[in-house]
């Protein structure tokens, strides 16, 4: 300021202010988020709009998330922070906790394989879009894996469980493949003419066409069915597993003597079980004198 008076004589002061900010950035956006939500409705990172007491022109935004997930935790916690910052360094921060409950997403599928196709490499049955960083696990027990190769070779035939498990956006997904081992692929070199069937029973103790004979099948694996009946279309005789032993004796002693069954014909059912061969049927003597 500067005085003058009437001659012209004059006195000046002078005030010098110092002006400081030193108050950080003020959010203006909204802050409307969660607390607690599962894995698969975390949203997404919101874009936060801040103002300034001196100037909005230079007002940098930074972001951090945080997060205690490891891949194995039930629940876990994400942690966004956001810095505002003014030209003249002063700082806001914005922090906000969701605490997450894991879920695991699981998806199944089935294959058959035969224990002569060789190793089965467990990696190439995961679906597309799944990583190949993980391992797998064995569900069933008795059995192991190397790098995910199953040897169908070293087990019995049946079916054998298998998990994978990875992180998808927080969450767990985990693939189960059951995997069945058969001997589908396995030919059996039989045929309806391999199988050759008695045409008479005399169990006289020479030697010679002692019991009923059905030969060709065991050769090949086949399991043999057996029912006889009488002319009167009795059943005399039957097993559901042949070992070629039958020599005119009836189960029930009411028939013949001591069991025997009387001379004459007779006729006889044979199943091949799971041959493709449809039942043999026939005629068949038996000459107990």
């Amino acid at each position: 300021w500067t005085a003058t008076d009437a001659c012209g004589n004059t006195t000046t002061h002078t005030q010098t202010i110092a002006v400081q900010d030193t108050v950080g950035p003020a959010l203006i956006t909204p802050l409307d988020l969660p607390t607690d939500v599962v894995c698969s409705n975390i949203p997404e990172v919101p874009v936060l709009t801040f103002e300034d007491n001196c100037s909005n022109q230079n007002i940098s935004v930074s972001f951090e998330e945080i997060s205690t997930y490891t891949g194995e935790e039930e629940m876990y916690t994400i942690t966004w922070i956001w810095t505002a910052t003014d030209e003249c360094d002063n700082d806001t921060i914005i922090t906000h906790n969701i605490n997450v409950i894991t879920e695991n997403f699981i998806e199944e599928s089935f294959i058959t394989r035969c224990y002569e196709d060789g190793e089965i490499d467990l990696y190439d049955e995961l679906p597309f879009g799944y990583d190949t960083d993980m391992e797998w696990v064995v569900e069933t027990e008795g059995i192991s894996i190397v790098n995910g190769i199953f040897d169908p070779l070293e087990v019995e035939l049946g079916d054998y469980v298998f998990t994978y498990t990875t992180t998808d956006n927080g969450c767990l997904k985990t693939f189960k493949l059951t995997v069945n081992i058969n001997e589908d692929c396995v030919v059996l070199p039989c045929g309806l003419d391999r199988i050759k069937i008695s045409k008479a029973v005399t169990p006289n103790g020479d030697g010679y066409n002692e019991t009923f004979n059905v030969t060709g099948a065991a050769d090949c694996g086949y399991i043999v069915e057996v029912k006889l009946f009488n002319r009167f279309g009795d059943v005399v005789y039957e097993s559901d597993d042949y070992q070629n032993d039958w020599s005119g004796v009836s189960p029930s002693s009411s028939i013949g003597s001591a069991g025997r069954l009387p001379n004459g014909t007779y006729y006889y059912v044979v199943v091949i079980k799971e041959s493709g061969i449809d039942p043999i049927a026939g005629p068949i003597y038996l000459g107990t004198k």
